[in-house]
């Protein structure tokens, strides 16, 4: 099949995210399965020209014109992104993110397959939470809901406000986790002072992750294990400093910034605990990540943290600032309980999210090219009893 792609950035690009590592790992394995894909990527104004590849893991990559200007960049690349798609030779057009989903009608106008990922309800996110942000992601959702073929999603709880809130049904689809190399502890001694287990957050630090919280408990526990605050901030300087302000006067706690490459793999590697106070989540990749490096990792008992991990992880109730500070206390007391979790976490969470296995269920949701998903609720009975049947031979039913 010819796809295309749009909704993320470029491979490499330092404001990258979650969404950047699926859609470079789908692309990449389906260009080695022998599909033609080709991504539009949004441009990065702090990117030079001669840094973005031409082409990276046999993906064609290419960059779209982009409003570098705070609420219409998205705006501006996705509409570019669409247009470059319409009128280009695609048999599938997978869009990544409900706000990019807004342009989701102009190559379905053009008689293209729309599939679009849905990586989190994306208008609950603080910085998305108000004004026109916010209408213009629920109208990316609308739209995806009237004009996309297939929405996948990455977790049941979203599944599940699709069908409540539209009747739609979705495809569940969660993001893959490679198995990683672990690496000593060089860099990170070098650059932080890193020579002895700490505690990890690493993630973007954004209000609804709650590094603050996480901050706030830390400073109660009695632990000569310092905490590393690692991640870049995405539009949100002022809770950085918010963050900064929590930290003064406690110089157990580090910041790293943003990290990539072998920091990022170091951190990772010697952590004596991860931890994800999220109140918030699509479906969380570092989480997946510091899993498959063997961490003990501690989260917020959110259902997107839950399903990832099952029992192979400790839990706090999401928001408890006492329920936090508890569980740090109790892991730091006991290392032994610790290695327990560290022991199961790197093969469960491998075989559980594989993304060979993810890219092939998502070529499969592509279908072949032509045919239209069937909203559940207009189905007859024996449509439904048989969906397993139609999908297997390529039939109209959708998931």
């Amino acid at each position: 099949m010819k796809i295309a792609m749009f909704g993320q950035r470029g491979p490499g690009d330092p404001l990258g995210g979650g969404i950047e590592v699926v859609a470079t790992e789908l692309a990449g394995r389906m260009a080695a399965m022998g599909h033609k894909v080709t991504c539009y990527n949004r441009s990065n104004s702090q990117m030079k020209k001669s840094e973005r590849p031409a082409e990276y893991k046999g993906v064609r990559e290419k960059y779209v014109p982009t409003l570098q200007a705070k609420g219409i960049a998205a705006v501006s690349s996705s509409f570019f992104a669409a247009l470059a798609c319409a009128f280009g030779k695609y048999d599938v057009v997978h869009i990544h993110a409900e706000g990019p989903a807004a342009m989701c009608w102009l190559p379905k106008m053009f008689g293209k397959r729309v599939v679009v990922t849905v990586h989190g309800l994306d208008w609950q996110r603080e910085k998305w939470s108000k004004g026109f942000g916010a209408k213009y992601i629920h109208f990316g959702e609308q739209c995806m809901v009237k004009f996309a073929d297939r929405i996948i999603v990455l977790s049941r709880g979203v599944q599940n406000y699709f069908k409540e809130t539209y009747g739609r049904d979705t495809l569940f689809i969660p993001n893959g986790v490679n198995r990683p190399i672990r690496r000593p502890p060089q860099l990170i001694q070098k650059k932080f002072q890193l020579d002895s287990p700490y505690i990890l957050y690493l993630s973007r630090l954004v209000p609804e992750k709650r590094a603050d919280l996480l901050i706030k408990a830390f400073k109660q526990v009695k632990t000569d294990k310092k905490l590393v605050i690692a991640g870049g901030t995405s539009d949100t300087d002022s809770y950085f400093e918010e963050l900064q302000s929590l930290a003064r006067g406690d110089d157990r706690i580090v910041f790293t910034g943003l990290v990539r490459g072998r920091l990022l793999e170091e951190l990772y590697s010697n952590a004596y605990l991860y931890v994800l106070p999220s109140d918030l989540e699509g479906m969380p990749l570092s989480l997946l990540e510091a899993m498959s490096y063997g961490n003990c990792c501690l989260t917020s008992d959110i259902a997107e943290c839950a399903e990832v991990v099952e029992d192979k992880a400790v839990f706090f109730r999401k928001g408890d600032e006492a329920a936090l500070r508890n569980r740090l206390e109790e892991l730091c007391g006991d290392p032994e309980r610790a290695e327990r979790y560290r022991k199961d976490a790197a093969d469960f969470i491998c075989s559980k999210y594989n993304w060979d296995d993810i890219a092939r269920k998502t070529i499969e949701a592509y279908g072949n090219g032509n045919e239209r998903a069937v909203r559940s609720d207009r189905r007859p009975a024996h449509a439904r009893v048989h969906r397993n049947c139609d999908d297997a031979c390529g039939g109209k039913q959708s998931v």
